[in-house]
């Protein structure tokens, strides 16, 4: 029997591996979970006005906090190897050193309860006093995450112990106050008045 030369070559149709395809695509959108990395949350300031004067530092309003690529620190010029505890003990003996407060200063040290006018060593070499207190820290790319955080969460801690003590609650309460309540609020503002959270952190090094 003659085969048909005029028959065609059999095709499958793709018309429905396309909608499958659709489907696929659909379905693994909507099932997978994309990773969504969160970074560190900080308030940053504003941007400063085009004809703002440079503002200059002395070196002792300055506590400098190195980290290097092998995660070591350097503190205040000096190798660091104790805890993240006493990190934020030195901090907090920093900002409330009180060596040669202005009349802004005074002012600040006569609001505080005697339990933080005691800490104040009032070394000269050390910060001013609260109001012109900087902590800098200044890290490598090869630092790592876990020592960055660490840092940051011993200075942050250094700062919310000493407001929450200028108000009488512990840290975690201060870290609790609610701003929209009038009495909460006002609290707030009393525990910082006069002593800004002053955290420098400087661009990485390559």
């Amino acid at each position: 029997m003659a085969r048909n030369k005029d028959r065609g070559t059999p095709e499958v149709s793709s018309g429905s591996m396309a909608d499958i395809a659709f489907l696929l695509l659909i379905f693994f959108l909507v099932t997978t979970t994309i990773a969504n990395d969160k970074g560190i949350l900080m308030q940053l300031p504003p941007p400063p006005e085009p004809d703002q004067p440079e503002i200059e530092f002395q070196e002792r309003n300055i506590f400098k906090i190195l980290a290097n690529s092998n995660d070591q620190l350097l503190v205040e010029n000096e190798p660091y190897n104790k805890p993240m505890s006493e990190l934020k003990e030195e901090v907090k003996a920093f900002v409330l050193n009180f060596g040669n407060p202005d009349e802004e200063g005074l002012q600040i040290y006569n609001s505080l309860p005697s339990s933080l006018k005691t800490q104040a060593k009032q070394r000269t070499e050390s910060s001013d006093h609260p109001g012109k207190a900087v902590v800098s820290f200044k890290a490598n790319r090869g630092t790592s995450y876990e020592l960055y955080i660490d840092v940051l969460d011993a200075v942050q801690a250094a700062y919310n112990e000493i407001y929450a003590e200028r108000v009488g609650i512990t840290a975690q309460e201060f870290l609790q106050l609610d701003q929209s309540k009038d009495v909460e609020k006002r609290m707030y503002q009393q525990a910082r008045a006069g002593i800004p959270k002053a955290i420098s952190i400087a661009e990485p090094d390559k």
